[in-house]
């Protein structure tokens, strides 16, 4: 009896152990995350003082894309994400990115300079985002679709949150808005590293690395959560980038229609992903994480479908009402399609795996941004038929794992 009573008491503080883990590294991927879109707040200023047209903010969010791909390959190329401690991978990656954001802000001449240090704090995020998902899985495995679901909510407010600055400090000036989400990056970057490792933490030997990441496409379910997180990844990004432009264009003429008002609506709009990622692990705890992405999946691409028939007949504020929908949908399926991809993959080899699923992904992403705003002015509303073959293609590919009995 006091065996069975001292190890359900250690059970329990292990298990609290793990929880407190779990929200640091939440809060420290919201903080490294704040990163990815910070020229993105800047946008309306930089659009002013170097000319630029929605494709050119396009190419800066895409440099970001870009950077991210060349560090996430070389990640899994390289065995980095399953050979070295995470958590200091994580912190040197975060200290990386923020001063590389903060020479952005401080040091970029025109759009030529600004492209090559966003492209860095791209190759920094590849340490970030990815590597936190797997830091995440050493504290608590057998909850990885609950707890990818709040890091994934941390990255959407993370993404949203420069939106959310420039909205406050509307008054400042642009290069304070970016040094802000370098500060909260050097923050995220400490909380991890002071965290140090899970106590589920495999290492991958150089010998188990050899061949083997990029051979786990050949299981058959991590295939069919990867493909359709690629179909998830060409809608997600380009969506994000797209937000602020569809809302100007929605409350043109109206009330709402400052720079300060359009910039807190985009950190709205963006950030109740975040609710949508939590509802998403709560579903999937009772009915399964294919169950859950596919009917995220198949909301956001209706509504890239029937978006722009909508737009033109709608007053402004149902617009932004289907804004927001969209926004909620179209980040859940995230995490549980990184939770099957996890469930199906080798635990020595999660790390180059979950990096090599983000570098194809954020591949793809690029492209669809490129595509996006390249033709933003001439399509307008009718962008999203664009993103639509994604979760189309996303949904085919992973409809075999409906199938299949719920484990999370």
């Amino acid at each position: 009896m006091e065996t069975q009573v001292g190890a359900g008491h250690t059970e329990a503080v292990s298990s609290i152990r793990a929880s407190r883990a779990i929200a640091v590294i939440a809060i420290a991927q919201l903080f490294g995350t704040s990163l990815w879109f910070s020229a993105n707040a800047a946008m309306h200023d930089l659009q002013t003082s170097w000319h630029l047209t929605a494709s050119g903010m396009g190419w800066l969010t895409n440099s970001v894309q870009l950077g991210f791909i060349v560090g996430t390959l070389i990640s899994a190329s390289t065995g980095i994400a399953d050979r070295l401690p995470t958590s200091r991978v994580f912190a040197a990656c975060g200290l990386l990115g923020a001063v590389l954001n903060a020479l952005f802000a401080l040091c970029s001449s025109g759009f030529a300079s600004a492209v090559v240090f966003r492209f860095g704090v791209g190759i920094a995020l590849a340490g970030i985002y990815p590597l936190g998902m797997k830091l995440l899985v050493t504290w608590a495995p057998t909850r990885a679709a609950q707890t990818l679901a709040w890091l994934v909510a941390m990255l959407t407010l993370g993404t949203a949150s420069v939106h959310a600055i420039r909205g406050l400090l509307d008054n400042v000036s642009w290069h304070l808005v970016v040094l802000t989400s370098s500060l909260l990056a050097i923050a995220g970057a400490l909380m991890v590293l002071s965290l140090g490792e899970g106590p589920h933490t495999r290492r991958a030997t150089s010998r188990a690395l050899t061949g083997s990441v990029s051979a786990v496409f050949r299981i058959r379910e991590f295939r069919a959560a990867a493909f359709g997180y690629f179909g998830h990844m060409w809608e997600l990004y380009a969506f994000w980038t797209l937000v602020p432009l569809l809302i100007a264009r929605a409350v043109a003429d109206g009330p709402m229609e400052s720079t300060r008002d359009v910039a807190l609506l985009s950190f709205s709009i963006i950030g109740i992903g975040a609710v949508g990622c939590v509802a998403g692990g709560i579903f999937s705890k009772w009915f399964g994480s294919a169950r859950a992405a596919f009917i995220a999946l198949l909301v956001s691409g209706c509504l890239c479908l029937m978006y722009p028939f909508l737009a033109g007949k709608i007053h402004g504020v149902m617009q932004l009402a289907l804004l927001a929908v969209w926004g909620l949908a179209v980040i859940a399926d995230s995490p549980q399609f990184s939770a099957l991809s996890v469930r199906a993959c080798p635990p020595e080899l999660i790390g180059g795996a979950l990096t090599l699923q983000n570098s194809i992904g954020f591949f793809l992403s690029a492209c669809s941004i490129f595509a996006a705003t390249s033709v933003y002015h001439s399509l307008g509303t009718w962008i999203s038929l664009i993103l639509l073959p994604g979760p189309v293609l996303g949904l085919l590919a992973m409809s075999p794992l409906l199938a299949k009995k719920p484990r999370w």
